[in-house]
C-alpha cells in the first residue's frame, strides 16, 4: 500500500513539474509554482524557513521521502530504471554495495567550498532540481514544441485551431550541451545502477541521508520472520539492504518501499520501533544453520566501507576548460561581428554590464541564489531571458541574462519574479516593476538611420513605455531620438525594434545594481498596447 501511494504521489509531482516547465501557453495556474518552491536547495538559498523546516521534519519522521516523492531528478531516475527493467531480457536485480561515504562527503565539501568562494556553477550543476529544470527547458522543450507544431498542422487542415504554431529553437547551445550531458550521465547511472547518483554525487541526497539516520519511521527487518532469501536486497535500487547482516543503511534508503511489496515473509516493516526478537534466528547458508544474535535495538546501519577518495578536479583546470569552451562558443559570433564592422565602417556597441532580470538586484545577488534551473527562461513570454555564457564570468555560466534580439521585456510582466523559487529574483508587483531600472538607454547617433541615411523613423520612441526616448526636430522635416536615461527602466523595446543594421543605434546598458527609475508622467492620449514591431 505504501509503495502504491508513493508511486501515485511521485507520478503526480513529476508530471506537474514537467508540464509547468513546458507550458509555454500559460494554461497551467500559477499555483503549480508551489511544486518548485518546496525543492530543497531553492528553499535553502531563498531562506524559506517554513519550507525548510517542513522538509527537515518530514525527513526526521519518514526518512528520505523527499527523494522519492518530491525531487524530480530522483523520480526521473526511477522512470529510467523502470524502463530498463522492462526492456532488458534478463530480470534486473540489485545487490548490496558498500557506502561510498568519502566520495559523498567530498563532493558535498567541494560544493560548499566553491559556493563560498563565489564559484556557484558547481552547485548549479549538481543541484538535482536545477539539473532537471535545465533538462526540461533545453532538451524536452524543443521536442514538445515541435510536437505542438505538428498537431497544429494536422488540426488546422480540419479547420480546428486549438493549437497555434510556436517557434522551435535551442535557446543556448552551451545550455543544451550541458543538459544533454546531464541526461546522459544520470540516465546511464539510473539504467545500470538505480539510485547510485543520489547516493554518490547528489549533495542534497548526502545531507538528507545524514538526517534520515535519525528518522522515527524506518524500514526495519523482523528477524523472527526473515528467512534470508535476499529478495528485498535484489529489489533495492539504493543497494542499501545487506541480507547477510539483516541491516539497512538508512543514509542511503530513499523510502521507495519496493522491499515492502516484495517480501513474501512479511519480515519488513516501515515502523517507528524495531521488532523484538526473543529467539536467535537461524539463517541457512550452504545448508548449515548459522546463529544470528538477537538484539532489542533497532537494526543498525551497515558499517560504511570507505571507497577511494575522489579527487576534486584542479581548480585551474576547471577555469581553463570553462574559458576554452566559452571562447569556442563565442568565436563565430565575434568573427561575424568583426566582418560587419569592416564592411559597414561602423562600430557596434558593446555592453559593459550584463542585464539581470528585473528583481535580481545585481549579478552578485543573482550568483549567490540562482541554481540555473531555467524556469524563468522557460516561462518568459517575451523570450528575452537566455542562459549566460561569459556575461557573469565563469561562476555565472547558464544563469539568466537579458537580450533583446527576440523580443523585449513587457512593461507589465512580472512572470520571472513570480516563478523564481530560489529568491534570486525578488517578487515584484506591477507597480514596482514599472520603476525597477535594470539598465539605462544609450543612443549612438552615428548608427541611426535618421542621421546616416536621412530616413524618417521613430520606432524606438513609439515602443518606449516611459517616454525615455522621444523624437525631437532634426532637419528638413525629420525627427531624431532624444533620450532621458533617468526615467528609462531598461525594457529593451527601443533596442528590439531599432531597424538600423548591422548595428542597432539604440541600446540598453545594464546597471551594476538595479536602481529605481524616476517616476514619469504619461502624455495625453490613449494608451497603446505594445506587442509587436513598430512598423
Amino acid at each position: 500500500m505504501l509503495r502504491k501511494l508513493r508511486v501515485v504521489a511521485a507520478a503526480a509531482t513529476f508530471t506537474l513539474i514537467t508540464l509547468y516547465f513546458l507550458d509555454f501557453a500559460g494554461w497551467l495556474p500559477e499555483s503549480f509554482h508551489g511544486l518548485v518552491s518546496i525543492q530543497f536547495l531553492p528553499a535553502v538559498l531563498s531562506l524559506s524557513l517554513v519550507t525548510l523546516a517542513g522538509l527537515i521534519l518530514a525527513t526526521l519522521l519518514f526518512g528520505r521521502i523527499y527523494c522519492s516523492v518530491v525531487c524530480p531528478t530522483g523520480i526521473f531516475q526511477d522512470i529510467v530504471n523502470r524502463i530498463a527493467g522492462r526492456l532488458q531480457k534478463k530480470r534486473k536485480r540489485f545487490a548490496f554495495a558498500p557506502a561510498k561515504t568519502i566520495l559523498r562527503w567530498s563532493v558535498l565539501g567541494v560544493v560548499v567550498v566553491t559556493y563560498l568562494f563565489g564559484l556557484t556553477v558547481v552547485l548549479s550543476l549538481l543541484d538535482p532540481y536545477g539539473a532537471y529544470g535545465r533538462l526540461v527547458s533545453n532538451v524536452f522543450s524543443p521536442v514538445y514544441m515541435a510536437g505542438n507544431n505538428l498537431l497544429e498542422a494536422i488540426f488546422t487542415k480540419f479547420d480546428n485551431y486549438t493549437f497555434y504554431r510556436t517557434e522551435v529553437a535551442v535557446v543556448s547551445p552551451l545550455a543544451f550541451i550541458v543538459a544533454l550531458a546531464t541526461f546522459g550521465i544520470i540516465g546511464f547511472l539510473a539504467w545500470k545502477h538505480g539510485r547510485s547518483y543520489c547516493n554518490t554525487i547528489c549533495p542534497v541526497g548526502t545531507l538528507l541521508g545524514f538526517l534520515s539516520k535519525y528518522a522515527l519511521f524506518k524500514i526495519r527487518i523482523d528477524k523472527n520472520n526473515c528467512n534470508g532469501c535476499g529478495v528485498c536486497a535484489s529489489k533495492c535500487k539504493a543497494s542499501c539492504i545487506d541480507r547477510k547482516t539483516h541491516t539497512v543503511d538508512y543514509s542511503r534508503c530513499i523510502a521507495c518501499f519496493d522491499c515492502l511489496d516484495n517480501c513474501r515473509q512479511q519480515a519488513i516493516q516501515f515502523s517507528s520501533t524495531a521488532s523484538k526478537a526473543a529467539v536467535p534466528l537461524a539463517v541457512k547458508k550452504g545448508g548449515i544453520p548459522q546463529t544470528v544474535p538477537t538484539s532489542s535495538q533497532p537494526a543498525p546501519c551497515s558499517p560504511p566501507e570507505t571507497a577511494g577518495v575522489s579527487e576534486s578536479p584542479d581548480r585551474s583546470r576547471r577555469q581553463f576548460l570553462g574559458t576554452l569552451l566559452a571562447t569556442a562558443a563565442l568565436l563565430p559570433e565575434a568573427f561575424a561581428r568583426k566582418q560587419e564592422e569592416l564592411l559597414s565602417g561602423r562600430k557596434g556597441y558593446k555592453r559593459q554590464h550584463p542585464l539581470c532580470p528585473p528583481g535580481a538586484v545585481s549579478p552578485e545577488h543573482l550568483l549567490k541564489h540562482c541554481t540555473a534551473c531555467h524556469l524563468c527562461i522557460a516561462k518568459c513570454p517575451s523570450h528575452v531571458l537566455k542562459p549566460a555564457v561569459t556575461e557573469y564570468g565563469l561562476g555565472g555560466v547558464m544563469q539568466p541574462v537579458m537580450y533583446f534580439d527576440r523580443g523585449f521585456c513587457n512593461f507589465d510582466c512580472t512572470v520571472c519574479s513570480d516563478v523564481c523559487p530560489n529568491g534570486a529574483i525578488h517578487p515584484l508587483t506591477v507597480e514596482q516593476k514599472h520603476l525597477t531600472q535594470v539598465g539605462r538607454v544609450v543612443f549612438i547617433k552615428e548608427d541611426c538611420i535618421v542621421y546616416a541615411d536621412e530616413t524618417s523613423c521613430g520606432a524606438c520612441s513609439e515602443h518606449c513605455p516611459t517616454q525615455a526616448v522621444t523624437m525631437i526636430p532634426y532637419k528638413e522635416g525629420l525627427t531624431i531620438p532624444s533620450i532621458d536615461p533617468d526615467i528609462c527602466v531598461g525594457c529593451g523595446g527601443c533596442e528590439y525594434v531599432c531597424p538600423a543594421r548591422p548595428f542597432r543605434a539604440i541600446h540598453v546598458e545594464g546597471n551594476p545594481v538595479q536602481q529605481q527609475a524616476k517616476p514619469f508622467e504619461r502624455s495625453g492620449g490613449s494608451d497603446i498596447k505594445i506587442d509587436d514591431f513598430g512598423f
